[in-house]
């Protein structure tokens, strides 16, 4: 019966659990799509101010509902350089104040809601002809399961009142405030998520379980441990986002040390803050029925954890926002050394931050842009390389050409593993449209590659062009560098109002290379030309006009045709 018992509890512990879990990832998904781009234009704000940078952080991770996935997203844009170390550091202290919405939202009683919110939001899901409220009805799904997690833990608990084995341990934990703070710390490293540690203290200390000094040392803990999934991320990085996960661990474990110091005032600020007494039990059917909870259960615990959490993080965000400066010095001083710049290395895209859609689409669309302007760059130097013949420019070429392959590759790569994640129809068109813009920038390298062989065959040839094809060269070579530039602006504004522009200039292009084609037919003829040279002018020709016919491919991903 013993044993019978006992698995109980496991199975119930362990199911309950893995609902909650799964809650919090459906609520997470749900959030992000119904917040869409928002998330982008956040964190797009920005600046060199401390303040702001807090703000952001705390906003974003309201609506991600992790501030591990906030500070993991955090470490992957100091490590592709879009964010300062004193940056980062002000939005990993905005999200410890943005994580602690959940717990807030967890103390509120409302497990009775679980299952009609998990029927509201599978109706909305599944029957909703609106996109948003489908998304709607993910979050609302995802928040009734959670609950409901929430509530098979706390039943499946209820037998562990009666074993005093069990309460000795606890009350362990309330005597030992490091021991507390140990057990939290692990406890959220192995799980992975802050959120699960808070709901089983909740469930635990609701059962009466845990004493509110013990749940306090529990909650320390958990800030500690939370930091651990960063650093962990930051494993092969930067240097700078190294020194950003070290930063996340520094603060909350010195936040931790000084509160376990003035642990008591800590408590008496919790309590006086917070209606009802903490440890206070129903003892009576009277007073369980009052508070809307069982016999032996604390009624007010819940929402002083939930406070606990919520101050911890505000009292040391406060306390370290005017310290940035220094806490970036410390960091540096514990992770020496200067940063060692590769040669080559993605810039915007990193496979850390591919749990939110919408940022991940704006990294991609960013080194997309990037492949562009290497392919920009690539065809002015083939130009150059026309002009004065100078070979120091074809190790700068064929660099430049195995640099817009390794980036197709590499967005590609991202680009997929992206597509098989939960998403909205609109950040999957997006990603078929980036699809096609990489693979045409790459034909566009790949033809500069043929425009620069054909040139040094030229020149090791010794094949002269008449003045008349060497003016000829030059114009449709204009013409093509002018059609990729205006298509890659295009691309950097988001501009879709290229359409008609667009097709001009490619009809141009087209129309430029077949008048060229017969003007030579007609210099062949006439003996101005010599055939082997011909030969080079025809495919030279080809590639420029092969260049615009992908430059408009580019350009019609752009508008989102493609």
């Amino acid at each position: 019966m013993s044993s019978l018992l006992n698995q109980t509890v496991v199975f119930g512990v362990i199911g309950g659990l893995g609902l909650f879990l799964f809650g919090m990832k459906i609520m997470s998904e749900g959030l992000q799509k119904v917040a869409g781009n928002r998330i982008r234009k956040i964190l797009a704000a920005l600046t060199c101010n401390r303040f702001v940078s807090m703000l952001v952080g705390m906003t974003v991770t309201a609506i991600i509902q992790s501030s591990s996935a906030t500070t993991v997203m955090v470490v992957g844009f100091v490590n592709a350089g879009l964010l300062s170390l004193v940056q980062s550091i002000g939005v990993v202290l905005g999200a410890n104040i943005g994580t602690t919405i959940t717990a807030q939202l967890i103390a509120f009683k409302i497990t009775h809601y679980a299952l009609p919110a998990i029927g509201l939001g599978v109706a909305l899901k599944l029957f909703s002809r609106s996109r948003r409220w489908a998304y709607i009805g993910e979050v609302i799904l995802g928040f009734g399961i959670l609950f409901f997690g929430l509530a098979v833990m706390k039943e499946a608990m209820e037998p562990i009142k009666e074993s005093e084995a069990f309460r000795a341990l606890f009350m362990g934990i309330g005597h030992n405030h490091l021991l507390g703070v140990l057990i939290g710390a692990i406890l959220t490293v192995i799980l992975q998520s802050s959120s699960a540690t808070i709901g089983i203290t909740l469930a635990l200390a609701t059962n009466g379980l845990l004493t509110f000094e013990a749940s306090i040392a529990l909650i320390l803990g958990e800030n500690i441990g939370t930091t651990i999934t960063a650093n962990l991320a930051a494993i092969g990085t930067s240097l700078p986002a190294k020194r950003t996960a070290l930063s996340h661990f520094l603060f909350n474990s010195i936040g931790v040390i000084y509160m376990l110091i003035l642990f008591p005032f800590f408590l008496e600020l919790i309590n006086s803050l917070t209606p009802g007494e903490a440890d206070f039990i129903a003892q009576t059917q009277q007073q369980a029925a009052m508070f809307g909870v069982s016999i032996g259960d604390k009624p007010f615990i819940a929402r002083h954890i939930a406070n606990t959490h919520t101050f911890f993080n505000i009292i040391n965000t406060l306390l370290f926002l005017p310290l940035i400066g220094w806490l970036a010095k410390l960091t540096t001083f514990f992770l020496r050394g200067e940063e060692v710049e590769t040669e080559f290395r993605l810039k915007h895209i990193d496979m850390r931050v591919l749990n939110t859609p919408p940022i991940a689409l704006g990294q991609a669309r960013s080194e997309t842009l990037r492949m562009a302007r290497l392919a920009e760059e690539c065809l002015d130097e083939v130009l150059l390389y026309y002009e004065d013949q100078d070979e120091k420019h074809l190790k700068s070429l064929e660099k430049k050409e195995d640099h817009i392959d390794l980036l197709q590759k590499e967005i590609t790569n991202f680009l997929v593993a992206l597509s098989q994640l939960s998403i909205t129809q609109e950040i999957s068109k997006e990603i078929g449209s980036l699809m096609h813009m990489v693979n045409d920038l790459e034909r566009v390298g790949d033809h500069c590659e043929n425009l620069w062989q054909l040139g040094t065959r030229k020149k090791e040839e010794k094949i002269d062009f008449s003045d008349i094809a060497k003016q000829e060269i030059q114009e449709i070579s204009k013409k093509t560098r002018g059609f990729l530039g205006f298509v890659v602006n295009a691309l950097e504004n988001r501009d879709v109002n290229i359409k008609e522009t667009a097709l001009t200039m490619e009809n141009c292009v087209d129309k430029l290379e077949e008048n060229l084609r017969n003007n030579h037919i007609t210099r062949l003829n006439t003996g101005e030309c010599t055939v082997l040279s011909g030969l080079i002018y025809i495919d030279m020709l080809h590639n420029f006009e092969k260049i615009a016919d992908h430059t408009y491919n580019v350009s019609e991903a752009v508008r989102g045709v493609k």
